[in-house]
């Protein structure tokens, strides 16, 4: 029982790092179209900068790795993460949309940098 645990979870974590390891090398990377999207559909509740979120559990999304941001969108987009706003705003986007979006708030500056 336990090692058909460690097998589906073995089998999970490979899907996971090989999706990122292809998504990174395929982002589109339209960063322009990424943050015109992100203004019409993000912004609201993740802030202009993708720091300044309206409600403190809100993820912020700016500096975050793309391979993981399109990871997120995809599966709130396909229903295998859960959370009923991110999916009413992710059932909208296109995969291009997707990968924009990534690779817009990948390129901003993150609240979690190390100062030297």
């Amino acid at each position: 029982m336990k090692s058909k645990h460690i097998v589906a979870s073995l089998a999970r974590f490979l899907a996971f790092v090989s999706l990122g390891c292809f998504a990174s090398a395929s982002l589109a990377k339209d960063i322009a179209a990424g943050r015109a999207k992100a203004d019409e559909v993000c912004a609201a509740c993740h802030g202009k900068d993708g720091v300044t979120t309206i409600d403190p559990s809100y993820p912020k999304l700016a500096g975050q790795h793309a391979d993981y941001l399109l990871v997120a969108l995809t599966e709130y987009k396909n229903g295998s993460r859960k959370n009923a706003i991110m999916a009413s705003q992710a059932t909208g986007l296109s995969k291009a949309d997707m990968e924009n979006l990534a690779a817009y708030y990948a390129s901003l500056k993150g609240p979690m940098t190390n100062k030297r």
